[in-house]
């Protein structure tokens, strides 16, 4: 296992590209077994969920090749339709291959999802979406079966908002027979550009953007490339990460729409940016930070995927904050580490109520999903001494070598290699 070691206290400056969006990726991935041929995704981040994605599509016979943040797939060949539990138990995202596989094939076997080790988010959703398509589900041993002799349109209304399953269903219905009308759909850049992807191969498609989708099934998708979208999360992650250390920074490959919610709260925290389509710069110098609420929505409100992130930021803010996730009510696996280093949270329900403190102090934290590392890094690039961030491999699923880029806006942050078992 590796570890950060991270020395605080230094001001960020300089210039970083953002990484391909891992989210997206993982939903474009997938929607390949829809056809039968040589498709091409570029922008996409080396990430380990990439990785993993990579080996279950070869499991199911599609042949990938991945150089240069290049991914090309070849569904010409599929061997299978099960999609075992040794690389499902690793991704929630892996889920996606039964949509497109059950409207190809008329079968999939899916082993129930893993993923990050926080909050029950059940798969409901999608596997009714796929019931109201004509699909019979069984659960046997740990894996969801589904068959069907062929997929019929039918309206699907998601009580809740689901990225994951909008996209399963998106998957499932351009293959179906007749119309299918989804509602309360996700209108997140992720489920946007996978609706413009599958348009490509031959979909059709309307309503793309917006939380009403109406979709016409066609009998067969050919294949087609696609550039993957910058990652929203990453831009975030990095702009906080200047405005903690009132630094002064720029980024390119990026799309600031995707941030509107984010920039908007961080202007209201005293940070100052400015931005066009591709670039955002950040100029935190020379201002003393305020708090700030924030709640997450579904988009385009502020993500829950930053909640962890901007929890880390106000815990440094004098004043007090309170900062609820609507989406996720238990994700706060980062508040006891956050302790460790000095932060004063308390937590109320699906809230953290945030009594800034002057300074955290260096100690050794563990990470225990995706996100709550990266507020663990954010806290430790502000931290008086050392912070030592153990289990980074949570990181290495969805962002791409992010130490270089600190490095490179110059922090003192170090991939160090543990004995930890």
């Amino acid at each position: 296992m590796d570890k950060f070691v991270i020395e605080g206290g230094i001001a960020l400056k300089g210039t970083v590209e953002v990484s391909g969006a891992k989210n997206s990726a993982l939903a474009l991935m997938p929607s390949v077994l829809l056809n039968n041929g040589i498709n091409k995704i570029t922008n996409v981040p080396e990430v380990n969920d990439i990785f993993t994605m990579m080996k279950l599509l070869n499991q199911l016979g599609v042949a990938a090749k991945f150089e240069n943040q290049i991914l090309t797939l070849d569904s010409t060949n599929i061997t299978s339709q099960t999609a075992p539990y040794e690389h499902v138990k690793k991704m929630r995202a892996s889920v996606y291959v039964l949509g497109p596989l059950l409207a190809k094939y008329g079968i999939a076997k899916v082993s129930m999802p893993g993923g990050c080790a926080w909050g029950p988010r059940p798969i409901n959703l999608h596997l009714e979406a796929m019931k109201k398509l004509g699909a019979e589900i069984e659960l046997e041993e740990g894996y969801i079966i589904a068959k069907s002799k062929k997929l019929n349109g039918a309206r699907l209304n998601f009580d809740i908002s689901s990225v994951g399953a909008t996209g399963n269903a998106l998957m499932a219905a351009v293959l179906a027979k007749g119309e299918t009308i989804i509602t309360n759909a996700a209108a997140e850049p992720e489920i946007t550009q996978l609706a413009q992807f599958l348009v490509s191969m031959g979909a059709n498609i309307e309503g793309i953007g917006s939380n009403i989708l109406e979709i016409q099934g066609v009998d067969e998708l050919k294949s087609a490339d696609v550039e993957n979208i910058p990652d929203r999360i990453e831009a975030g992650t990095l702009l906080i990460a200047g405005a903690m250390t009132r630094g002064k920074i720029e980024m390119t490959n990026v799309n600031s729409k995707h941030l509107n919610l984010v920039i908007q709260k961080l202007e209201d925290s005293g940070a100052n940016l400015s931005y066009n389509n591709s670039l955002i710069a950040l100029d935190a110098t020379n201002i003393e930070p305020k708090n700030v609420d924030i709640t997450t929505s579904v988009y385009p409100g502020f993500p829950t995927d930053m909640q962890a992130q901007w929890t880390s930021f106000m815990s440094i803010v004098n004043g007090s904050s309170k900062i609820t996730d609507t989406i996720y009510l238990d994700r706060f696996k980062h508040i006891p580490e956050l302790t460790r280093l000095g932060a004063n949270i308390e937590i109320l329900r699906n809230s953290a109520l945030v009594k800034g403190v002057k300074k955290l102090k260096g100690a050794t934290v563990m990470s225990t999903d995706l996100r709550a590392s990266a507020s663990l890094v954010l806290a430790g690039l502000v931290a008086e001494g050392t912070t030592e961030v153990l289990r980074i491999y949570h990181l290495d699923r969805g962002y791409q070598r992010i130490e270089e880029k600190l490095q490179k806006l110059g922090a003192r942050i170090e991939r160090v290699k543990t004995q930890e078992f």
